[in-house]
């Protein structure tokens, strides 16, 4: 009853905003019956990959070539992955599903789990927390404009009747797989939590609790001073990249940041 719950299209269609911009030179991913339009860029088969998730109302399209060039200057490869209906993807978006795509995606970056850094913004951070579940190995998890709480997020938009279940039927199916404090506990690796300290979206609050769950040491939050949920990257664009540069620089030694 979980997966099914979490897939209900009544939780798609108010937490999921998919358009149809397709993004230059598409990489595809197959998952299962899915198609995902992501995309890539190697600059070095012997650099770590960066695998990035987007958030609920952007496309991979958004992040090509702006943000891919700025990210592009870490050193790393890139990939960019898209969500199950957007942008050139097949299938529906769905909340369940989507947390499968994500074995897909990372398959897709053909390097092992000490060469991968994750990259979860907004919505994007449950799908970077749950790969940070299951390959506890990568380099490091980086989480910008995070959800420490999906089910707040999603009482936000749902109300449990709409779906035909109880308010406990919709937490029981949310801690089944959406518990970031139970996976950030099983993630032992580099985490730098970055986040809009007036962000009125989704409050700091979110932030300093995700960092407070992970389990490993090496963890860092970085509250900008200026910007929104939508505009923390170009508010803040030399602090943050300087922030991302030195994390990547930590847990990737041999990797050179470009100027």
């Amino acid at each position: 009853m979980e997966r099914s719950l979490l897939d209900h299209p009544i939780i798609a269609q108010r937490y999921f905003f998919p358009r149809p911009t397709r993004p230059p030179e598409v990489f595809e991913v197959r998952s299962g019956s899915v198609t995902l339009g992501c995309w890539r860029l190697i600059q070095d088969p012997s650099a770590g990959t960066l695998v990035h998730f987007h958030g609920n109302g952007e496309t991979v399209a958004d992040y090509v070539p702006e943000i891919a060039r700025l990210f592009a200057t870490l050193g790393l490869n890139l990939l960019l992955a898209e969500y199950r209906g957007y942008g050139a993807s097949t299938g529906q978006p769905a909340l369940g599903a989507m947390l499968d795509d994500v074995e897909a995606v990372f398959q897709a970056t053909e390097q092992p789990e000490e060469k991968v850094i994750l990259f979860g913004r907004s919505v994007g951070s449950i799908y970077a927390i749950e790969l940070a579940q299951r390959h506890p190995g990568i380099a490091g998890l980086v989480i910008e404009s995070g959800i420490a709480d999906p089910l707040e997020r999603i009482l936000l938009r749902v109300e449990p009747a709409e779906l035909g279940v109880s308010r406990e039927d919709l937490e029981l199916a949310v801690a089944q797989r959406l518990d970031h404090r139970a996976k950030l506990a099983t993630y032992e690796g580099p985490l730098l939590t970055l986040h809009a300290a007036g962000d009125s979206l989704v409050l700091a609050s979110h932030a300093e609790r995700l960092h407070d769950w992970a389990s490993g040491e090496d963890k860092k939050l970085v509250l900008f001073p200026r910007g929104d949920h939508n505009s923390v990257l170009f508010a803040n664009a030399q602090s943050y990249m300087e922030e991302l540069g030195d994390f990547v620089t930590r847990v990737l030694p041999t990797e050179r940041v470009l100027s």
